[in-house]
């Protein structure tokens, strides 16, 4: 599916924090949003999610203006990843992940043969089909992000967006779960902190800079020592290697 953002506007009283931005995701296209802290990325993938309303502007996904699609049926075709969705529960993994059918469910409906296939297939995609019983407080970091992400996975969503999956993990995590999310065979927008995961796993990247976007395309094109010394006010060298477009960014000491 694809998503496209006209002209989005979002504030809180009189402090803006998305001014008309404007962009477009093709499907099956993993898109990047970086920028500094404060920069607005998350607040935005809520917009792009409808999970807030714009002031002003609109997002279409598929064509469909999504402020006209009952909330159930964009919840069955799109899926939010949070930083750092908790829960206290003694519950298992598997149950966690059960929760994303609930768009798919009415009140008084039984848990249906294409429920049980979504989990299955979820749990397998993250590789934790073998932790299924197991205890959600018992996992580790890592693994509770895989579990978020089947649990979105279950949804059966064409669009996912993700807020910071990576954070506070292991870079050994961090590769393993954005590589999981390039090869999915959806739409995905994540927000990410790490300019070189950035370069290396997302077809294109959008940088925000106190609510406007400054920069959108390829990793090569955005990443320059031009964009990190005026947007992210670093110093840096950026460089590629032979038979591989994708930057590599060396951060200067002093």
């Amino acid at each position: 599916m694809s998503v496209v953002a006209q002209n989005l506007h979002w504030g809180v009283r009189r402090k803006t924090i998305v001014s008309d931005v404007s962009l477009t995701v093709a499907p099956g296209e993993t898109l990047g949003l970086i920028g500094p802290n404060g920069s607005g990325k998350s607040s935005l993938l809520r917009l792009l999610a409808g999970l807030r309303k714009p002031l002003s502007g609109r997002v279409d996904i598929n064509g469909r203006d999504i402020a006209r699609v009952p909330r159930r049926a964009l919840s069955q075709q799109v899926a939010f990843v949070q930083q750092n969705a908790a829960t206290d529960t003694n519950v298992s993994v598997r149950d966690v992940v059960r929760l994303g059918r609930t768009p798919h469910r009415s009140a008084l409906s039984g848990w249906s043969e294409a429920d049980e296939a979504a989990v299955v297939a979820a749990l397998d995609c993250v590789d934790m089909t073998a932790r299924r019983a197991q205890a959600w407080q018992t996992l580790s970091g890592g693994e509770r992000q895989r579990v978020h992400i089947a649990r979105a996975l279950a949804q059966t969503p064409q669009v996912m967006f993700l807020d910071e999956p990576t954070n506070h993990l292991d870079i050994h995590h961090q590769i393993e779960i954005l590589r999981m999310v390039r090869d999915l065979d959806l739409t995905s927008i994540v927000a990410l902190h790490d300019l070189n995961l950035a370069a290396m796993f997302c077809n294109r990247i959008v940088v925000l800079d106190a609510g406007s976007l400054r920069a959108c395309g390829t990793p090569d094109a955005v990443l320059t020592k031009d964009m990190l010394r005026d947007v992210f006010r670093v110093a840096a060298d950026v460089s590629t290697r032979p038979g591989d477009a994708r930057p590599h960014i060396r951060f200067r000491a002093a």
